[in-house]
């Protein structure tokens, strides 16, 4: 599982999904969206990039908990 901020310095965190679904060790990696931004188009962006998950800053330490163990089942 990855965790990955959309507004990155070098690239955005949409452009890092797609390289990252180009790698055969990373393409089923399980991508969740991490941003301050609460549009919708962003949240259908990051659907469309391939992540599978979409968190708001700040997130909530019970949130990331249950995230995680969702994830490890």
């Amino acid at each position: 599982m990855a965790l990955l901020e959309l507004s990155l310095l070098d690239m955005t965190g949409y452009e890092l999904a797609s390289l990252l679904r180009e790698q055969a060790q990373t393409q089923d990696l399980r991508m969740i969206a991490l941003t301050s931004s609460p549009e919708h188009a962003a949240r259908e962006q990051a659907r469309a990039a391939g992540f599978e998950r979409y968190l708001m800053k700040p997130v909530l330490a019970l949130d990331m908990r249950a995230l995680l163990e969702s994830a490890a089942r």
